[in-house]
């Protein structure tokens, strides 16, 4: 006890830190000027709360310090060699399904935790104690969404499975009847006393909780992923959150809040960008389309579209005083990002004004299309959001439109029947000259429509793999 005394103004003092650490951390990372910055104080702040954790741990050990310190030592050593491999290996096209993967850890923690919980301090008819008892049954419950969740994103995401959405008859009344049954058993839970009185009930929240998970996800459209990710970010906050209450840890209730707060936020956005209802994200119920009318979006003759080569592309840039580049997750795919720095650099040299348009939803993550540019170097004052310069395309002599599909797509402004009507999308086609970059004609995108503006008469296609026809570019210049 003496121990504990003293250690647990110690305890507090770095959990205070952490927590305005994490805090700095997300307020430098909403921009991307400070994001590295953020970044560092994200890291310290993980880092004070994991050795204090550790630390007093080992020193508050009835068992034996010697075997806690040993165990947490392997914990660490795996987990960090698995974080290491993965840091160095992923591509930035493989982050969004990374991202997947680990929020899938974070709920199978909280399950693991919940259940351990229950364990070692089951039902015993108390008041206090069925408190914790539901602190445990939402924490199985919300970890069980995440695990399965996340691990079919990650399927989707990194097309070891369809990316379509599964739509079975009714399925919001199965989604319904599953919720009924898990808020049915944590009431049932919270009232049994004993290890073996409270296994069924817990075990029947875990199993449907798992199923629901998957369910939800396996409902959503491999072109809503990026909002799929960022709520599955949110749930990870929350099912850390819910751990924290089980485990009775201050911190990992503040961080858990941090990051579900913040990811349901972040979410809202990528709704607003994608024309999409919040309720309808959480439920899993967007997987569709967005139009609502239910339009089938078939392929329609849109007539001829014409080709241009990377010399002609250099001259009409030459000439051009606004130049605008909108990115798609075709960039990305081709490691385009670097050659389109350069050139970048280059037209800067020449007095040309360039200026990049991000989608909210480019590429397959929030914030993947900043991340891609950040790492390549492109002046971040260049960088533009959506909302900051869509009405100013009217002033732009040339849009490179550089592995973007749906995002540039006007059918969504212009066909009620269209599986993207009402979807927020950057109006490329008003500027004077529209330039795509796309590796054929066939692949019709995310939402499988075919984009309009590819046949317009102010716009040419410069075929073939995007990193080779911007070097070319850079060559011609």
């Amino acid at each position: 006890m003496d121990i504990l005394a003293m250690l647990t103004p110690l305890q507090t003092l770095a959990y205070i830190a952490a927590a305005l650490l994490f805090i700095l951390a997300l307020a430098g990372l909403s921009k991307q000027k400070t994001a590295a910055q953020g970044n560092t104080f994200g890291i310290i702040g993980m880092a004070v709360a994991l050795v204090v954790t550790v630390a007093i741990a080992i020193a508050t050990d009835s068992t034996g310090a010697g075997i806690t310190a040993a165990l947490m030592l392997v914990a660490i050593l795996i987990g960090g060699a698995f974080g290491v491999f993965k840091a160095v290996r992923v591509q930035m096209t493989g982050m969004p399904e990374l991202v997947a993967m680990l929020h899938s850890f974070v709920g199978a923690a909280a399950v693991l935790v919940g259940v351990n919980s229950f364990i070692t301090d089951p039902g015993s008819g108390t008041y206090e104690n069925a408190f914790h008892m539901g602190e445990v049954g939402l924490a199985v419950f919300i970890g069980a969404v995440t695990l399965t969740g996340s691990i079919v994103a990650y399927l989707k995401l990194s097309a070891k499975i369809s990316g379509k959405p599964l739509t079975l008859p009714g399925r919001n009344i199965i989604n319904l009847v599953m919720l009924v049954i898990i808020i049915a058993c944590i009431a049932w839970f919270v009232n049994t006393v004993g290890v073996e009185a409270g296994t069924l009930p817990l075990a029947v929240i875990t199993v449907v909780s798992l199923v629901l998970g998957a369910h939800l996800v396996l409902a959503i459209g491999g072109g809503d992923m990026p909002v799929v990710v960022s709520m599955l970010n949110s749930y990870s906050g929350w099912a850390a959150a819910m751990a924290g209450f089980t485990l009775g840890n201050d911190l990992l209730i503040i961080t858990g809040a941090l990051v579900g707060s913040s990811g349901a936020f972040l979410s809202w956005i990528m709704c607003q960008g994608m024309n999409r209802s919040f309720i309808s994200v959480i439920l899993g119920g967007f997987g569709e389309g967005a139009s609502p009318k239910g339009g089938s979006g078939e392929a329609r003759d849109y007539g001829e579209h014409t080709e241009i080569t990377p010399e002609e592309v250099a001259a009409l840039l030459k000439e051009a005083k606004r130049v605008v580049v909108t990115p798609g997750y075709g960039m990305a795919v081709a490691q385009a990002q670097f050659p389109v720095a350069e050139l970048t650099r280059k037209l800067i040299a020449m007095g040309v004004n360039v200026q990049f348009g991000i989608h909210p939803v480019a590429g397959r993550m929030p914030g993947h299309m900043n991340v891609l540019l950040a790492e390549a170097k492109v002046p971040y004052d260049n960088v533009f959001e959506m909302d900051e310069i869509n009405d100013e395309f009217g002033d732009v002599d040339v849009v490179l439109v550089i592995g973007a599909n749906d995002t540039v797509n006007p059918s969504a402004e212009t066909e009620p029947d269209s599986p993207i009507a009402g979807m927020p999308v950057l109006r490329v086609w008003e500027a004077g000259r529209v330039i795509v970059s796309k590796r054929g004609m066939g692949n019709a995108g995310y939402a499988g429509v075919q984009n309009p503006l590819f046949f317009n008469e102010n716009t040419d296609m410069l075929l073939g793999n995007a990193k080779d026809t911007v070097e070319a570019i850079n060559a011609a210049l």
